[in-house]
């Protein structure tokens, strides 16, 4: 069986293309097989909406550029008015950096239960510059957020730079300090408004038109949400057709009503996100802290993050129990958006590799940290460094925990007697290093031994597979593969999770792309079997194909 595997593999002649950066092998690019379906690049969102390519004017702001230095100054006048109503804008004057002054700002404090702070506390502010005035880097309007919350100030910043790789819509996050009169609040962070200037930018061709609805604090789609931009009489017509699709009791017609009026694709992602970010007191969860946007060409509801301070709380927070909201609820329980919304969350979860999570942390915290040393103190600066560590510790240990928590994927044999196999999540082992990349379309799963030379890392996929034999093949390309010889395998190789492969199922030494293959039988009417692609060696690397990887039914 095996020589059939390798006739098979040997028509899919692969070149390899020139090395890429991992330590003691060249990444390797196939030619693509025919038969095998396209993949999905890990991270990529849906087709709409997609955060545009096109460069906004604050893009460099957030991006890379520099902290500003904020003072808010209130006359006594206005700064009764705020006294009296605290979320009503009143006027001030900004002063950036102590020489460019913005008149005529309109400014409001901000906050929830949990974030709000009165004036002569270290309250939030909303900013608004005002239509045809100077805009703050292209910004009309815009958050400081008090961050008493998240002391680390990373949250914010981290969940959005995700959700927008995502291609989820999402409001940009940086830091600045802020004096208020001649008060220091001390370091906060600066979040760009929901607006109509956000909903251009996000929203190509629609010039900023389109209902957008603030969720409020806690409150579902059937509460009278308070309408932040749009035209015409607001009749909420569009949200109740939305509650009205999402409370449909059949099934069929639920999802008919809810494609016509819920952008399905985005709010399966947005859905992900949320839960896999550990978004608690988000919209999924919790009925708070979100934005709908109706788009003003589609008429589909598009739904927004918001108040990501709080995140990655609880490495084992659930992805797949569906939450007693209502938008949640009705998608879910059709079943066809179910196994979507499971195989987004296998698409994204190559971005929460914690190596990844730990550079985007890590580059924020060399930026601000002399900020906060030469405007406030060392000492802050200290703390500061111990607040970022926290929040560092809690991202280690959440990809892998939503592996853990991955349904099985069913497989489903068509025509062909063969099924592609996605959804591959790394497992490390001791201190080998495992990372993937997305090459000529295919990701390309890579495993290295560390230091102790002692690797027995893998990437593992669940299935869903009724009775029959099977045999799960792939290929694998090995560059100074040593040996480890137990009862599991030798060199890198292809198994089921609590099996044997023997030596037949190996390669070793250095060497091109190969196949790989393992024979099983499944007994039982169904049966749930874990797959896995590992590399058991005292030294080397192996890259695995993730776009040749399959189970063939046999006869």
């Amino acid at each position: 069986m095996y020589v059939t595997i390798q006739r098979f593999m040997l028509m899919l002649a692969l070149t390899l293309a020139g090395p890429m950066s991992f330590t003691g092998l060249a990444w390797a690019q196939p030619v693509k097989t025919p038969a095998t379906p396209p993949k999905t690049a890990p991270g990529k969102g849906p087709a709409t909406p997609a955060v545009p390519a096109k460069v906004h004017p604050s893009d460099e702001f957030f991006a890379k550029g520099p902290i500003p230095q904020l003072r808010i100054r209130l006359t006594k006048e206005e700064e009764q008015k705020l006294r009296a109503n605290q979320r009503a804008y009143v006027l001030c004057t900004l002063i950036e950096d102590g020489k460019t002054t913005y008149e005529g700002v309109r400014v409001k404090l901000k906050g929830a239960a949990g974030s709000f702070r009165n004036l002569d506390d270290r309250p939030a502010f909303t900013l608004n510059m005002g239509k045809g005035k100077p805009e703050f880097h292209g910004l009309d309007k815009f958050h400081l957020n008090n961050s008493v919350q998240d002391e680390s100030y990373m949250s914010e910043m981290l969940c959005s730079q995700l959700c927008r790789d995502a291609g989820l819509p999402a409001a940009r996050a940086t830091h600045a300090r802020v004096w208020l009169n001649d008060r220091d609040l001390g370091f906060y962070g600066l979040k760009e408004g929901f607006n109509e200037d956000f909903i251009k930018a996000n929203f190509p061709g629609t010039e900023g038109k389109g209902n957008l609805y603030d969720g409020g604090f806690l409150q579902d789609i059937d509460a009278n949400l308070e309408r932040d931009e749009g035209e015409g009489a607001d009749d909420k017509a569009d949200l109740k057709a939305l509650l009205a699709a999402a409370r449909e009791p059949d099934v069929t017609k639920r999802a008919t009503l809810l494609a016509e009026r819920l952008d399905i694709d985005a709010f399966i992602n947005f859905m992900a996100l949320e839960l896999m970010m550990c978004h608690w007191d988000g919209y999924t969860n919790n009925k708070n802290n979100y934005r709908i946007y109706f788009h003003v060409t589609t008429k589909k509801a598009v739904f927004i993050p918001h108040g990501m301070d709080q995140m990655f709380g609880d490495a084992n927070f659930p992805v797949f129990n569906v939450p007693g909201t209502i938008l949640p609820g009705a998608v879910l329980n059709v079943p066809e958006w179910k196994v979507k919304y499971q195989k987004r969350v296998r698409e994204l979860l190559p971005m929460f590799a914690p190596d990844k999570l730990h550079a985007r942390i890590d580059a924020a915290h060399k930026r601000i940290r002399p900020i906060v040393a030469a405007t406030i103190s060392e000492d802050r600066a200290k703390q500061l460094d111990d607040r970022i560590r926290d929040f560092r510790g809690r991202l280690n240990g959440r990809q892998a925990a939503i592996s853990a928590q991955m349904p099985a994927m069913p497989l489903a044999f068509g025509k062909e007697n063969w099924v592609a196999v996605e959804g591959w999540a790394a497992k490390p082992e001791g201190d080998a290093k495992l990372e993937t990349k997305v090459v000529a379309g295919r990701t390309m799963m890579a495993i290295e031994t560390g230091p102790s030379k002692n690797c027995v890392a893998s990437y593992r996929a669940k299935v869903l597979l009724e009775k029959g034999r099977y045999r799960l093949e792939g290929k694998v390309r090995t560059t100074s593969v040593k040996i480890i010889n137990d009862n599991k395998g030798a060199g890198a190789g292809l198994r089921l999770g609590h099996a044997d492969r023997g030596n037949s199922n190996r390669a070793v030494g250095t060497a091109g792309w190969s196949a790989v293959g393992h024979i099983f039988e499944i007994t039982e009417p169904q049966r749930e079997v874990e797959l896995v692609a590992e590399l058991r060696s005292t030294g080397g690397a192996a890259v695995f194909d993730g776009g040749a990887m399959r189970v063939v039914k046999l006869k």
